[in-house]
């Protein structure tokens, strides 16, 4: 007995100090914006773990946009300042990374990189009354965790069937597909609920359907199941890592079909782990270094001049990167916008935080995927869409997505 009061006593001091840091936190809310080093706009990315390859890609469209917007004198002569923090690729880390970027009075965020990441962290700045731009996120379901989510990143629904219908449109004796997804991560139960519909769409059932884990290596029981059915069509929805490792192994024993790849793959840090095997996936794009538009131009010769400056490849820009250019863009054009309306410097930060939200919401945007706007639940609304192909150079160590038509 004493020890369960003991219990209960420890858990009612905690409720107590965690009601007591909230307290905290909402009057730093009631603050003024503070300006002094500029309008603050925080990140949270993946630049640690598995998913650092996309959050290294997307760091560099960050700085890229923060680059082009200060040049062209910041917030109505006010320099943008951005502080990126790194969430690892985990729920916590996500959850810690979001809650210090919020507390230290961030007027938006951008990020997390995952959507598994976003559906554990994006319910604190819903509650906190935060603009998310997400960047990255295709899960069903992301906009609607509340009214302060939104996303430039347009929904697996709306772009995985792209590469299906492409895929039988290049091989139309396809008959037998067979369909592969990380069981434990939110994005690729998402999107292969969205291919499978696909499938069933174009009358194709598939053979089988295996289930894996993120922190899967080693593939070769599901993958000889698999080949033992003669599928002429596989499919993934696995992230940049463990998909690459499926891809390789799936040549490796013997499988010379059609490969139709998912967002999670949609990288050029594929290559090195899949290398000459890389070639000939199939992947659908919401972004295209070739379209033709002013911003989509200036945003492909900024890249290319950092990239070459700092002797580093390939000089075309990613999706990933391109996406979050654009969440960093959208950000500041509606600072910019509710600025003019009401200067920024007599706001407190939580009224900032919501104007802004509806100013995120209102506008429409020339970006680098194109012109974006926003439905009312935060969703992208995106004209422009893609079907590559995976062209890998000689060596097999580096390769381009080459539009198909």
């Amino acid at each position: 007995m004493r020890r369960r009061l003991a219990l209960l006593l420890t858990g009612l001091i905690a409720s107590g100090n965690l009601l007591s840091a909230c307290s905290r936190d909402d009057q730093a809310a009631n603050r003024p914006v503070d300006l002094k080093a500029g309008v603050p706009v925080g990140a949270v990315l993946a630049l640690s773990g598995n998913a650092n390859v996309y959050g290294q890609d997307q760091r560099v469209g960050l700085n890229l946009a923060l680059t082009a917007i200060n040049g062209s004198g910041g917030i109505n002569g006010t320099p943008l300042r951005l502080a990126i923090e790194d969430s690892g690729s985990d729920d916590p880390g996500a959850n810690a990374a979001m809650t210090l970027q919020i507390n230290r009075g961030m007027l938006a965020i951008i990020g997390p990189t995952l959507s598994q990441q976003a559906f554990a962290a994006d319910p604190i700045a819903q509650r906190r009354g935060v603009p998310v731009v997400a960047p990255s996120n295709t899960a069903t379901g992301i906009p609607q965790i509340g009214h302060f989510i939104s996303r430039v990143s347009a929904s697996s629904g709306v772009i995985a069937p792209l590469s299906i219908a492409k895929a039988l449109q290049l091989n139309p004796g396809i008959r037998r597909a067979a369909v592969f997804y990380a069981q434990d991560d939110a994005y690729s139960t998402a999107e292969t609920a969205v291919f499978q519909k696909a499938l069933a769409d174009k009358g194709l059932k598939p053979v089988t359907v295996q289930r894996t884990n993120l922190s899967d290596s080693d593939f070769q029981s599901q993958i000889s199941a698999t080949l033992a059915l003669k599928p002429d069509l596989i499919v993934l929805s696995l992230q940049a890592v463990d998909g690459g490792n499926l891809v390789r192994q799936l040549r490796e024993l013997g499988y010379r079909g059609t490969i139709v790849v998912g967002n999670g793959m949609n990288t050029p840090n594929i290559y090195p782990i899949c290398q000459k095997y890389c070639d000939g996936l199939l992947i659908a794009q919401a972004y295209s270094p070739e379209l033709a538009t002013p911003a989509n131009r200036t945003f492909v010769q900024a890249f290319s001049k950092a990239q070459a400056a700092g002797g580093k490849g390939p000089l075309i820009p990613p999706q990933l990167t391109a996406q979050a250019y654009t969440a960093l863009q959208v950000v500041a054009e509606a600072l910019q916008r509710l600025d003019k309306r009401q200067s920024l410097k007599g706001l407190t930060v939580a009224a900032a935080r919501t104007a802004l939200m509806d100013e995120i919401l209102g506008g429409t945007y020339q970006t680098p995927l194109g012109e974006i706007r926003f439905t009312p639940e935060g969703e992208v609304v995106q004209r422009d869409f893609f079907v590559a192909q995976v062209r890998m150079h000689p060596g097999g160590r580096s390769g381009r997505f080459a539009l198909l038509p």
